[in-house]
This record gives C-alpha cells, sequence and structure tokens, in this order.
C-alpha cells in the first residue's frame, strides 16, 4: 500500500461517488485555521514541504484500490475507477516560516474534484501539526532573549516520525541544536547532547562518572549535576574540570541542571563556579521547560547560558492541536461556501496580504494588492509538478525572523498575546454576500417544493406520520 490509504474512509467514498456522478470538475480547497489557541498571538506557517512530497507521488495502485475495497467490504471491481488516480493540480501555499492569523490560508489546493477531496486527510495533518509546533518553537527562541535553545524532545514525541520534524521545526525557528542524531545527519543540524542520570548510577561514585566521562569525551565537555545533591555536583563538577587542561577542557564545558528550582540553583552554580576559577564553564538547564519557564527564568536574571526544550515543546503541550480546516471555496468555477453556526467559511480562491503597520488582508485570487500590500500565497506546485526546489531552513529562519519583527510587540508576548486580526476585503465581502443570498434563496425554494408531511396521529413518544 502506498500514503494513498492514509486517508479518512470518507474521503474515498466521496472520491468514488464523484467519479459515478461525473464531477471531475476543477475544485478550490482552502486549507485554514479558523481561530487562534488561547495563548497564541501568531502561528508558524509549517509542514508545507512535507504536504507537497506527498502531492507529487499521490499515486493510488492496485494495492491501495484493494484497501480500500476491503475496508468497504466491496469487491475490488467496485473502487477500480479510482486505479490510478493521481494528483495533477496546482497548489498555491504560504512559504514555510511565515507568519499566519486566524482565518488566512495556508494553503489553496485546485484540481479535479475526486484528486483535491483525497487529499484532504494527509494534508490536514501535515500542515495542521508542525505549524502547532513551530509556532510552538519560535515561542521558546522569543522567551529566551538571545540565549541559545536546544531541541531534547525524541524521547516522548508522538512518534519517530513527529521527533523528526520537531527537531526540524525547532532548527527553522532557531534552535542551535538537536539531541536526534537522525535529523542533525539529515538536516545537516548540530547534534548535542550529554548524559543521562544513570551514567552517574552506573559508577562508584559521581566523581568517577564525571571523570570517566571526560576522559571518553575530549573537549568541551557537560556534566550533569543534579543527580544526587546538586550544589555537591557542581563541587565534584568544578574539580573535575579544573584538573582538566584548557585545551582539553576547551571553550563551551558546562554544568547542567535537570530538576528543582533552576533559578535558584543556578544562582548558587554560577557561584560555586566562580569560586573554583571557572568563569568559563556555562550552565545549561533542562528538564520540563518550555516558553513559559523559560521566560520566567530569563526575567529573574538567572544565570543560565542555554535551555534544552522537550517533551512540552515537541508536542505542543498547551496547545496540542488547531482549530484547522480544509473546506471546498470553489467547484467548476462556481464559488460555494459553508454557513454552519459558527462554521461560516468565505467563499472563492483568496490571496493573503500583508502590509506594514497595517491589519493583513483576506481577497479574492485575482484581487490586485492594495498599497503596500505583499501577497503571501505563493504557486509551488503546477500541474502535480513542483515549480521550482524547495526552500532551505535557512530562507525559512530568515522568513520567520522578518516576520516576527513585523509582528506588534502584544502578540510576541509569551503570557496574554493579543493576536492581530485580519480584515477581508471589499469584493470578498460582497461575494460571501451573493453566494449566503443565492444558498438561502435555494433552500428556501426547495422547502416549499418539499413541504413536512402533516402529522395525523399522536401516541405516547409524541406524534407519528399517518
Amino acid at each position: 500500500m502506498s500514503d494513498a490509504t492514509t486517508t479518512d474512509l470518507y474521503e474515498v467514498t466521496m472520491a468514488m461517488s464523484y467519479l459515478r456522478e461525473g464531477m471531475t470538475g476543477p475544485a478550490t480547497f482552502s486549507l485554514f485555521v479558523r481561530d487562534l489557541p488561547a495563548e497564541r498571538g501568531f502561528l508558524v506557517a509549517a509542514g508545507l514541504e512535507s504536504a507537497l512530497e506527498y502531492l507529487s507521488g499521490l499515486h493510488v495502485g492496485p494495492e491501495d484500490v484493494d484497501a480500500f475495497a476491503s475496508a468497504l467490504h466491496r469487491p475490488p471491481r467496485d473502487l477500480r475507477p479510482l486505479l490510478g488516480l493521481e494528483f495533477t493540480g496546482d497548489v498555491r501555499a504560504v512559504p514555510e516560516g511565515r507568519i499566519v492569523l486566524a482565518g488566512e490560508p495556508l494553503l489553496e489546493v485546485t484540481a479535479p474534484l475526486p484528486q483535491a477531496q483525497l487529499a484532504e486527510t494527509y494534508v490536514l495533518n501535515r500542515l495542521s501539526h508542525q505549524t502547532a509546533v513551530a509556532s510552538k518553537a519560535a515561542r521558546c527562541v522569543l522567551a529566551a532573549a538571545g540565549h541559545p535553545v536546544v531541541d531534547f524532545s525524541l524521547r516522548r514525541t508522538h512518534g519517530p516520525q513527529a521527533g523528526f520534524q520537531a527537531a526540524r521545526l525547532g532548527a527553522m525557528a532557531g534552535f542551535a541544536g538537536t539531541s536526534n542524531v537522525a535529523a542533525a545527519t539529515a538536516l545537516g543540524l548540530t547534534a548535542v547532547g550529554t548524559m543521562a542520570h544513570s551514567f552517574v548510577e552506573a559508577f562508584a561514585t559521581e566523581e568517577d562518572a564525571f571523570r570517566a566521562f571526560a576522559r571518553c569525551h575530549p573537549g568541551p565537555v557537560t556534566l550533569l549535576v543534579d543527580t544526587y545533591d546538586t550544589e555537591e555536583g557542581v563541587r565534584v563538577a568544578s574539580r573535575v574540570l579544573r584538573d582538566l587542561d584548557h585545551a582539553a577542557r576547551g571553550p563551551g564545558s558546562a554544568v547542567r541542571l535537570d530538576s528543582g528550582d533552576l533559578g535558584a540553583l543556578a544562582v548558587r552554580a554560577r557561584s560555586l563556579l566562580d569560586d573554583a576559577g571557572l568563569p568559563d564553564v556555562r550552565i545549561i538547564a533542562s528538564g520540563g521547560l518550555d516558553e513559559y519557564a523559560v521566560d520566567e527564568l530569563v526575567r529573574s536574571g538567572a544565570p543560565i547560558d542555554a535551555y534544552a526544550v522537550g517533551t512540552r515543546v515537541g508536542v505542543s503541550a498547551d496547545a496540542p492541536y488547531l482549530d484547522s480546516a480544509y473546506k471546498m471555496v470553489e467547484y467548476d468555477g462556481r464559488p460555494v461556501m459553508k454557513l454552519s453556526s459558527a462554521k461560516v467559511t468565505a467563499p472563492g480562491p483568496k490571496q493573503v496580504f500583508r502590509r506594514p503597520d497595517r491589519p493583513d488582508v483576506i481577497a479574492l485570487a485575482d484581487e490586485r494588492p492594495p498599497d503596500g500590500g505583499v501577497p503571501l500565497l505563493e504557486t509551488v506546485m503546477r500541474g502535480g509538478r513542483r515549480t521550482g526546489p524547495g526552500p532551505t531552513l535557512d530562507e525559512c529562519r530568515e522568513r520567520l525572523t522578518a516576520d516576527l519583527a513585523g509582528l506588534p510587540p502584544a502578540a510576541r508576548r509569551i503570557r496574554a498575546p493579543v493576536a492581530p486580526r485580519a480584515t477581508a476585503s471589499e469584493r470578498l465581502g460582497a461575494l460571501a454576500a451573493r453566494v449566503r443570498r443565492r444558498i438561502e434563496e435555494r433552500t428556501t425554494a426547495a422547502s416549499v417544493r418539499s413541504p413536512v408531511p402533516e402529522r395525523t396521529a399522536s401516541g405516547p413518544h409524541g406524534s407519528v406520520p399517518g
């Protein structure tokens, strides 16, 4: 089976129905986040590259047809219309690393209706998860206020693939390294790591453990000092580090604090290291950190040189999902919209224009930009093929840095941020009003043609049809 089967069953049933009805005209679907999580002043667009990789390789083969048939308890011949389906459409999207706001399309797919529908689940999964994690990572970098941040999330992310994504997204947000060896190797990142408490426990004494580690790893050495008593661990580490010659110790040696009152312990550790003549030895903090904890430590003036963030960031613990949607906005040239309570969508393919010091404008795709407006969505796939190579992590990071600088300070706050709101263009508003009116008129007309049957009898459970 291929990734074509990584989809919800109703995507298959709808695609089959479209094919049976001959509904293969071009459809545009828009992927967006309805509302930002409570503690987010912005989102970072991410996941596009893996979504494009999926779309460019989408192909329904015989094994996929068999899998669909089995899931639907139908003979494979019934599902054969899907055999050979590939993605031949166009994609316009916000490049990875750009800031996006509520209601702004991250991506729009235009393709024959069965193709665009079948792609929904996979594409929505990729962008939703990675945008959530990238946004959390960017907030950690903001909270660290210039101090290096590294990724320690792999051991508790929701699977190894999610751990790889977290390492990549952290690098895009500006992390200095990752503990994930596979990600570091594949993406050209700096691999970082020290030791676990088990290493210290395996030796008779803490000092034996530290000296053994230093003998095995020449150059910068980082020693984990809180296995037993943290202050004593710092004293022992100081002796071991002081005994190393300067070349062996090298710049960048450190002690790591992983538990307890990190701020107070960092103050005490700094004093002990300085008294030992080791002002060049850094202090690294880890242990359940995210942007909230990092922000508090930085604001308190704790003498911490670098922060290692893990579980809470890798799973975006305080906002583990986004209220994202992938909705059809046009079919065969006809703009469409959803009118469900609290889930109204805007019709038509769109563009988002960003203006300095003014609200973003969500407009129709063919509108001219307002004064000073820069379009966010770019054509990244045409006819099922990429329009060019994907961006580097450095390019994504540069985009994010520039967009963050342009956000209002209130949106960048770690606690109680205020997210900017985009406005709709006049043309988009007018189109939405026309489509709504058309739908309501048709609904009313259909209701008149099909009156509710009269109720002629009543029983213990209420009226029953006659």
